[in-house]
């Protein structure tokens, strides 16, 4: 594969990017040759990541027509939405409801770029290049502040963002701040890689993700919980990914799938 399409302003194509890495696990197109050779590196040390991927990416799925069909959302808030792909927030929500309101945030410019080309079209989704450590900068955005009240029920999704995000910058914080804004009756999402099931080729990836520029942190159940801190966790609880709500019930073997997931629910 070459890299032949012009590079977008703001874009280096030299320096690795997580969301372009993930676009191309779960077989997207929107990267370049440094992402897949991270990538492969990754992949060799854990072949079942492209399947993560994809699991991860129908839990997100999975959660938003539940909030939307069985918990009434109609407003959602994707914090590190990553590329746009099939089965975006803002498709499977409206197939619910054509009312729901979606904003996308992110930091990457290649997502930016891509995020106003697909969001145009629609006065009732917008997208914020912003950073989720650097809350002010979207909470105060006026394309969040016109589609997002946070007087009424909110799902605040947070979906393979928060293990990119080391202690040290207060990802426990910045989701305590969003929850304290949050209406009872909102709903917060998380999927998180965890370090309980094969801790020693876990620590191997995160040294190779350091080293590759896209760095992560792995976490465990207890740390990870500190997210829902305030929430109520909706049945199954704090799972691994393709447990919750699943459509259709299969064994899960958290050897290969060491990604949690759960929803809590606010008041």
């Amino acid at each position: 594969m070459t890299d032949e399409r012009p590079v977008p302003a703001g874009v280096d194509p030299n320096r690795p990017s997580s969301a372009r890495i993930y676009d191309y696990a779960i077989g997207g197109k929107d990267n370049y040759a440094v992402d897949r050779e991270v990538a492969e590196t990754v992949f060799a040390l854990a072949p079942e990541m492209p399947s993560m991927a994809r699991q991860n990416r129908r839990f997100l799925g999975r959660v938003v027509r539940y909030l939307a069909e069985e918990a009434g959302i109609r407003q959602f808030l994707d914090i590190g939405s990553g590329l746009p792909t099939q089965q975006n927030v803002h498709e499977v929500a409206r197939e619910v409801d054509p009312r729901c309101r979606v904003v996308y945030v992110d930091y990457d410019p290649i997502v930016a770029r891509y995020g106003d080309a697909l969001l145009a079209t629609s006065d009732d989704v917008a997208f914020v290049q912003a950073d989720l450590c650097a809350p002010d900068d979207y909470l105060g955005h006026p394309d969040l502040q016109r589609l997002i009240d946070f007087s009424e029920p909110v799902a605040v999704l947070m979906v393979a963002v928060l293990h990119f995000i080391p202690d040290g910058s207060g990802p426990v914080d910045v989701v305590a701040r969003l929850r304290d804004l949050m209406a009872p009756g909102s709903y917060l999402a998380v999927s998180h890689v965890t370090n309980e099931f094969r801790p020693e080729e876990i620590a191997k990836l995160v040294a190779v993700s350091g080293r590759s520029g896209a760095p992560w942190v792995a976490r465990d159940r207890a740390e990870i919980m500190r997210f829902f801190d305030g929430f109520a966790l909706v049945e199954p609880g704090l799972v691994t990914a393709p447990e919750w709500h699943p459509h259709i019930a299969q064994p899960v073997d958290p050897e290969k799938m060491w990604v949690y997931a759960g929803v809590g629910r606010l008041g």
